[in-house]
C-alpha cells in the first residue's frame, strides 16, 4: 500500500466493507421494538452484540463476490469513455484474486 496502489486500496476497503457488514448480527422484530425505559440495559456496552465469525470458506465466498461484481461491471463498460473505469475494475479484481488463489492469479 506504500506505493498508494489506487485499485489496492479500492478493492480492499470495498471487500473489507463487505465482510464487516457479513459480521453483523440480524436484527429480529424483538429488537426494534424496544424495551421499556426501565427495562434497558444499563452500563458500557450493555447493548452490544457480539458479531458473527465467518469462517475461511464464507470469507473466501464474500470476496468472490466482490471479483465477480467487479468483472461484471468492467464488462459492461463497453463505450469508449469506461475504458478507464473498466481497467479500474480488472485492476482491482486482480488485486482480491491474488489474496484468494495466490500470488500467481489474475
Amino acid at each position: 500500500m506504500r506505493a498508494r496502489d489506487k485499485a489496492a486500496v479500492s478493492a480492499l476497503r470495498a471487500t473489507l466493507g463487505a465482510l464487516d457488514n457479513a459480521e453483523a448480527v440480524p436484527v429480529g422484530d424483538a429488537a426494534l421494538r424496544g424495551l421499556a425505559l426501565e427495562e434497558s440495559p444499563v452500563g458500557a456496552g450493555a447493548t452490544e452484540a457480539a458479531r458473527r465469525e465467518l469462517g475461511e470458506q464464507e470469507v473466501e465466498d464474500i470476496v468472490r463476490v466482490e471479483v465477480a461484481e467487479r468483472l461484471e461491471a468492467a464488462a459492461q463498460l463497453t463505450a469508449l469513455a469506461h475504458v478507464d473505469r473498466a481497467a479500474q475494475l480488472h485492476a482491482e479484481a486482480a488485486v482480491l484474486l491474488r489474496f484468494i488463489e495466490g500470488p500467481g492469479a489474475a
